[in-house]
């Protein structure tokens, strides 16, 4: 692969990386013992399906798909990056080409220090091995001595849970086991940049608890680490910045919870009046429908975006089908991946539960939050006081809180916005503390 210098501070450079494949290739079957008769056979019948392959090709063009298109990026030492997409966006293909696993078409990429990669479960072992040999042979292949690799084996075995089968070919291995100790090898061996695909997405809550937990400490180490994965809280848990990768090509670059969100929204964001689709996915008994869902400001002016600590109201019209008792609403803010930030009761404080009688309705509630800069959506829903959903619906109405307020006179002024919501908070005047009045540690006050 041919490369181009890397800027001082980068450990990985990417500059219009390109991969072709073509559809329909097919790769050579698996190797297996048989007959001299089998092989004879299967050598002839070869033979034919490679002749009637050549003709078909003489008759019908090659079809070809581009796994990655002009993709250019730099990571500099010691930076998270996150990277997202649908599946079949090109991210698994992007690790490879930067893993040295398959080779660009064209472009080129250039990567400073041992590099430790994660991929499909089968990447980097030998199957015929057992779990002792392939700890030492990836230590190998990072460049590291034995000696070395014999200080972190223990470690590497006790956090995989396979001590059992250490000694036993890994292709005797469930696939637990196996990304277990591959995950175990890749974060213990210390390259100095990491390559992780999906590692979350296989394996019981525990292990993905613990792994999430050492990719942690990895971050803490300073390394350098490209982190595919579906699990967006992961993802805005572990990086600062994020890679958005459609059809192959970088959709967008920046703030881990900018790129989150856009990616997000692509997939399919709510109306942007509040109407709720005659398609959109209802959970409950049927007895009223929401039919919108309004963002207001306190003079009742439809609004895309709050100032920062604006009030805001949330206007609910439903139709009621039949007559409902002791009903109530409940309105839900989250952010687009789904975690929810706040919610609030027609019954809170007190208040009592709803008669209502068959026609159409509305209902506003008045919003006192100071929401922290980033994409949130409304959730909805009408229920009983026993807990069972009438019409409860998620996503109906995106918006944007700005990290400035309307006057100007306040601001979110850092670069990493940390939580979602800024609690209402007094803050006193520093003062001196007499020589007196200190404590020591052991002391009492």
């Amino acid at each position: 692969m041919s490369s181009e210098p890397l800027p001082p501070r980068a450990a990985i450079a990417v500059h219009g990386l390109a991969k072709r494949y073509r559809i329909g290739a097919v790769s050579n079957p698996a190797f297996r013992y048989g007959s001299l008769r089998e092989t004879v056979v299967e050598a002839a019948r070869a033979g034919a399906r490679r002749i009637g392959r050549l003709s078909a090709r003489a008759r019908t063009p090659d079809a070809f798909i581009w796994a990655l298109d002009d993709v250019s990026f730099t990571v500099d030492r010691g930076e998270v990056v996150g990277v997202v997409g649908r599946n079949g966006a090109g991210k698994s293909t992007l690790l490879k080409v930067l893993s040295r696993i398959t080779k660009p078409t064209r472009g080129s990429a250039a990567l400073r220090g041992r590099v430790g990669s994660l991929l499909e479960v089968g990447t980097g072992f030998h199957p015929e091995l057992t779990g002792r040999d392939n700890v030492y042979l990836n230590g190998a292949i990072l460049g590291m001595r034995r000696a070395e690799i014999e200080r972190r084996f223990d470690d590497i075995v006790e956090f995989s849970g396979v001590s059992a089968f250490i000694d036993t070919p890994v292709k005797r291995y469930s696939s637990g086991m196996y990304v277990r100790l591959a995950f175990a090898v890749a974060a213990h061996l210390e390259p100095e940049i990491l390559l992780v695909d999906e590692v979350l997405a296989v394996g019981d809550a525990e292990f993905q608890k613990r792994c999430l937990g050492k990719m942690q400490d990895v971050v803490h180490e300073g390394r350098t680490i490209l982190f595919v994965s579906h699990n967006m809280a992961a993802v805005k848990a572990l990086c600062r910045r994020a890679l958005w990768i459609d059809a192959g090509r970088v959709a967008a670059d920046g703030s881990v919870d900018a790129v989150v969100d856009a990616y997000l929204s692509g997939g399919g964001s709510a109306a942007a009046d509040g109407l709720v689709p005659a398609d959109a996915v209802r959970v409950g008994s049927g007895e009223a429908r929401i039919r919108q869902v309004e963002l207001q400001n306190r003079r009742g002016d439809a609004i895309g975006q709050l100032y920062l600590g604006q009030p805001f109201r949330i206007v609910l019209t439903f139709d009621v089908e039949r007559p409902l008792q002791d009903a109530l609403v409940v309105i839900g803010l989250s952010t687009l991946d789904g975690t929810r930030v706040a919610s609030s009761f027609s019954t809170d404080g007190g208040r009592s539960t709803f008669g209502l009688a068959p026609g159409r309705h509305r209902i506003a509630v008045d919003v006192d939050v100071t929401l922290l800069p980033r994409t949130y959506t409304i959730d909805c829903g009408i229920v009983r006081s026993t807990g069972h959903d009438v019409d409860t619906l998620q996503r109906v109405l995106d918006f944007s809180a700005l990290d400035v307020a309307e006057s100007g006179a306040d601001a979110y002024r850092w670069g990493t916005v940390r939580g979602f919501v800024r609690p209402a908070a007094t803050w006193h005047d520093v003062r001196p503390v007499a020589a007196g009045e200190i404590v020591h540690a052991g002391e009492r006050p």
